[in-house]
């Protein structure tokens, strides 16, 4: 199973058998509007905090995604979750009432990469028959912690992106569907030096050129042999620098390349400068988008790649750069 340097190619693929899609108002007024399971007009998603309406949004996704199997929470081995607060907090309540065990994950806005790659290995290993990956960010609570409070009405820099109010959840198992996921390439931490918060694409680019020429070299594939390479969320600044890295390497992906923060937002009229951002950027958009497609047999073959700057309030305060994370998850039609 093990793949060149980084990789893993499974003997039995797993199965992405449900995925689930909540989101915000803006996001709703997207795009990609009509494709999500579940829009709520008001962010607070009822709650009275930030914080609480994520955990809110984590949980209604997980309800859903097992509810179109009409699967109970015991059903599922194990969940792989996690978020951009602070000890993944929004996860941890978010999840807490449906009571199955649960692995934290810290990946940034690449945890969907993260979280999907260790489900599907504990899927392939044999120890258990359904596994659950979930997460979620949101503006409000996003811009809370890592910037200022909405209230403060600061002003935004171009190359900033609007992070994302959605969560995204997936069971795999051994049961057959339409999508298998037959191949993961974990990535390095990479880092160029970049210390500006305020331009994450600038600062995920060299990750993701990282992790793609690796899962290109370690299972010997051309990058035209995807239907597509999707990253998480370059946004706008970040896909120019990723073309630039990845022709100085020798390989051109322009044609086939797709953001998801560049998909979920309409730059002209939504005012969301740089494109969209956060955990759940990528994830929403593979369940709402990226996965019909894959169901339908449009696409054969993807690279799914979720991005994520790995910075806190602390380092980002005590002037460290911001370093970059992406993992590759192959996923196939069948």
């Amino acid at each position: 199973m093990i793949k060149g340097q980084q990789s893993i190619q499974f003997e039995e693929s797993p199965f992405l058998i449900s995925s689930a899609s909540v989101v915000g108002k803006k996001e709703g007024e997207g795009p990609l509007g009509k494709m999500f399971d579940m829009v709520e007009s008001e962010d607070l998603f009822g709650e009275d905090t930030w914080e609480a309406a994520e955990s809110t949004m984590q949980k209604e996704a997980c309800l859903l995604a097992m509810g179109k199997e009409h699967l109970e929470p015991a059903d599922i081995r194990y969940l792989f979750g996690g978020d951009l607060l602070r000890q993944g907090i929004a996860t941890s309540i978010g999840v807490e009432g449906l009571g199955i065990p649960m692995f934290g994950l810290f990946g940034a806005c690449s945890t969907a990469g993260e979280a999907l790659a260790l489900a599907s290995m504990s899927v392939a290993g044999n120890y258990g028959d359904y596994m659950m990956a979930v997460t979620s960010s949101h503006f409000g609570s996003a811009e809370k912690e890592f910037r200022f409070p909405l209230g403060y009405a600061n002003q935004r820099p171009l190359s900033a992106q609007w992070t994302v109010t959605g969560s995204g959840a997936f069971i795999l198992g051994k049961k057959r569907s339409h999508v298998r996921i037959t191949g993961v390439t974990i990535g390095k931490i990479v880092d160029y030096g970049l210390k500006d918060s305020q331009n994450m694409g600038a600062c995920m680019a060299p990750a993701a050129c990282n992790t793609i020429i690796q899962n290109l070299e370690d299972f010997g594939y051309a990058a035209e042999e995807y239907s597509r390479i999707i990253t998480g969320d370059l946004g706008y600044v970040g896909q120019s620098i990723l073309f630039d890295l990845m022709r100085g390497r020798g390989y051109d992906i322009k044609k086939n390349h797709m953001d998801c923060g560049m998909t979920i937002f309409d730059q002209q009229t939504q005012d969301t400068h740089a494109g969209g951002s956060g955990c759940g950027c990528a994830a929403t958009t593979l369940s709402a988008y990226i996965l019909p497609k894959l169901i339908k047999g449009e696409w054969k073959r993807i690279l799914f790649v979720p991005t994520g700057a790995l910075m806190s309030t602390v380092s980002f305060n005590e002037g460290a750069s911001v370093p970059g994370i992406a993992h590759g998850i192959v996923l196939e039609h069948c």
